[in-house]
């Protein structure tokens, strides 16, 4: 387990915009960066990072967090180890203790099947490296294909011996589970409680996730007589081969970025040998059918994709194939057919870099090209065919979503056609509306299914209530107790007053949490819903170890500040100036300086517990802390042209009492709802009912001078 001193050290080193950068393509606007959502399929940026608040979040979808957060949901990892991966980001040692037995057998099967992957990825390298049979036979054909050891290394590429249970005997003997063997396809059940090996006698292709982590392992025969050329991993918790990944995604995706844009291919050693030649913006769909998942997985990285195939009928099928799911996602696609008779291995063994490079940059073509050129090959004379290949080449571009690419396309497809533009327009648009209509029934249905689930929504935040709310009086107690948890998570640690004077005359600081705990303490008020409880907990429980943190922050930036004074102060050029102006400016040195140290500070107080709450082990704690301080918009510059405005932070006195006073109306009207059902349904004790409700009546009255006669009511 990951030491409390180590997690600290983790998240403190961690930027959030850094560790997005590693997944999504992420442009700056304003304070804030922008990109497209990997979480869902998002055609226009929706997904903002904040680096001063250290969380991101998409306001499409709702999903995103602190960088703890978003590598659990991107990676679909634990806590821990998504922290074991932020620690290898930041070169961070970890200082953890030995598991015990309880803790061992907790492990998930999802972290369990990792690491038995990564041991069966070591053991098939050692294997090809360091035995006869490995290096006789699997170096001999990786070599005889033309890769070089050092790319055989990159994509970790091994061997499984031609034995029968070789790597089921070495993993029983580490101590593997035999049951996740069988799951990850690694050995096959021999029906006599033991088992064999899947893939003996085959070359190996690991697959990786994005993050690096072994998910999956292609094998290829090398014998001729076998009926299977691949065998491929099977379907898990974490592998999918239609969406999880595909194949050189993890050492292809600094390259994609870099050049916003990717080539698709088919096979393992088509994205390898394009790596070798010095494109390494290459990636394949993992030996399957390109599909949506796919297309969700690279658009978090570029919208330019070129599909890089056989020039035979058979790499034809696949890039038309492709084509129009493309286009739907947005992306902008061009495809390239190679000579008859090579693939991209073959053509990048054969050819150098620099011909490559001018091949593509001659042959590249966008997709009206292709499919026309394609569709028309045996069409030129026949007018049924020509009508045909106009529909198709039509379908496709009703689907592309930008309506000026559309446009554009529509142009061109006249042109080449010979087709008077508003012919094509109108059938596109006919187009548009059917598939805008079909897309209207389905969410209809969906709309309906969900109907309930909707209707029993109970806060603006997903928080795991108790319980389902039953009235509207629930609803506004969790709505005041959300803003209140909202504060303490925001500005919990942030100063708010001075103590009354204690016996000695002494008055002390109090901050938000502080006055928060009094007020709530002081009438005996509870969370109703359970997140709340966890988060309040934690603020108080934190309290004394703010205080101690602070001090040494304090002391740290106080010396900063006497430091930049000082350096500021020996800059100042005193020529031409009199004893009064010198001392003015040093007096505006010493005010600058200050009001960045006191800023400084705030910044810090303000930042200590979003960054512990939104980072925080429990699932609940984490994402209901980050949903209440994720804000997406930002005052504009009008706005704050004539000065500056204020902000909660600035009416900290205001609003936190008013948010108080709202829980304690909210839960008023709660008992005054309550009471006025009993007295309906028992008129033999009304009379004592009667007495409470006047009470409560009282209450309400007294609490609304405190709200400002803005009393909260059913």
């Amino acid at each position: 387990m990951i030491d409390p001193a180590t997690v600290s050290r983790i998240l403190d080193t961690a930027d959030i915009v850094d560790v997005v950068s590693d997944f999504v393509s992420l442009k700056k606007r304003g304070a804030n960066w922008i990109g497209l959502c990997p979480f869902h399929n998002d055609r226009r940026p929706s997904f903002y990072v904040s680096r001063a608040k250290g969380i991101c979040k998409c306001f499409s979808c709702g999903q995103g967090g602190s960088a703890v957060n978003f590598v659990m949901l991107h990676e679909q990892m634990t806590y821990v180890e998504a922290l074991r991966y932020l620690a290898k980001k930041y070169h961070i040692e970890i200082q953890e203790r030995e598991l015990t037995d309880e803790e061992q057998q907790a492990r998930t099967e999802r972290e369990a099947m990792l690491v038995l992957n990564e041991w069966a990825c070591q053991f098939f390298e050692r294997q090809l490296w360091e035995t006869t049979e490995g290096q006789e036979i699997g170096l001999s054909y990786f070599r005889h294909r033309g890769f070089t050891d050092a790319t055989i290394r990159k994509f970790r590429l091994g061997y499984s011996p031609d034995n029968r249970n070789t790597l089921y005997n070495e993993a029983i003997k580490q101590g593997y589970n035999r049951e996740l063997l069988l799951k990850l396809g690694l050995c096959k059940d021999d029906n006599h409680g033991g088992g064999f090996d899947f893939y003996r006698g085959r070359v190996m292709f690991p697959i990786f996730n994005v993050a690096g982590s072994v998910i999956a392992f292609g094998g290829r025969t090398l014998k001729k007589d076998e009926k299977a050329k691949y065998f491929n991993s099977p379907d898990s918790i974490i592998y999918n081969k239609s969406s999880s990944t595909m194949y050189g995604l993890f050492q292809a995706k600094r390259a994609i970025a870099r050049d916003n844009k990717c080539f698709i291919v088919e096979g393992y050693a088509d994205v390898i040998s394009m790596h070798q030649a010095g494109f390494e913006n290459v990636i394949a769909s993992s030996g399957t059918a390109l599909t949506e998942g796919h297309i969700h997985l690279l658009h978090r990285f570029t919208q330019n994709v070129t599909e890089l195939f056989d020039g035979d009928e058979a790499g034809i099928k696949a890039a038309m194939r492709g084509i129009d799911m493309l286009l739907k996602a947005g992306m902008n696609i061009k495809v390239l057919l190679l000579p008859a008779g090579e693939d991209p291995d073959s053509y990048a063994q054969s050819h150098s870099s620099s011909e490559v490079e001018q091949y593509i940059k001659e042959h590249e073509s966008d997709f009206i090209d292709f499919k026309t050129t394609i569709l028309l090959k045996d069409a030129t004379s026949d007018p049924i065919k020509r009508a045909q290949a106009v529909t198709d080449v039509v379908k496709s571009i009703s689907v592309i979503p930008d309506p000026i690419t559309r446009s554009i396309y529509a142009k061109e497809c006249a042109t080449r056609f010979e087709i008077q533009e508003e012919v094509l327009l109108r059938e596109i648009q006919k187009n548009i509306r059917k598939s805008r209509d079909e897309e209207f029934n389905k969410a209809q249905r969906e709309q309906r299914r969900a109907q309930d689930e909707i209707e029993s929504s109970d806060t603006t935040v997903n928080v795991p209530a108790p319980e389902k709310v039953k009235s509207i009086t629930d609803k506004q107690t969790i709505k005041q107790e959300q803003d209140i948890i909202k504060y303490l998570v925001k500005y919990g640690m942030c100063y708010f007053c001075d103590t009354a004077p204690d016996e000695n005359g002494q008055q002390h600081p109090l901050t938000v949490a502080e006055y928060v705990r009094q007020e709530l303490s002081f009438d005996q008020i509870e969370f109703s819903v359970p997140a709340f409880t966890s988060i309040y907990n934690i603020v108080n429980e934190t309290t004394e170890k703010f205080y101690s943190d602070y001090s040494a922050i304090e002391a740290k930036f106080t010396q900063k500040a006497n430091e930049d004074y000082k350096q500021r102060l020996a800059q100042l050029d005193p020529i031409g100036l009199n004893a009064a102006e010198i001392e003015k400016k040093e007096k505006d040195i010493l005010s600058d300086v200050n009001k960045m140290l006191i800023q400084e500070l705030n910044n810090y107080r303000m930042s200590y517990l979003e960054k512990l709450l939104c980072s925080h082990p429990d699932d609940d704690v984490r994402n209901v802390s980050y949903n209440l301080v994720s804000e997406k918009n930002q005052l504009s510059k009008i706005y704050t042209q004539n000065g500056p405005i204020a902000t909660d932070f600035d009416r900290l006195l205001t609003i936190i009492p008013k948010a108080i006073y709202n829980l304690k109306n909210a839960i008023v009207e709660k008992k005054i709802s309550h009471l006025m059902e009993q007295i309906n349904s028992n008129k033999d004790s009304s009379l004592e009912l009667m007495k409470q409700l006047q009470q409560l009546y009282q209450i309400r009255k007294e609490l609304s001078g405190y709200i400002g006669d803005r009393v909260v009511t059913p």
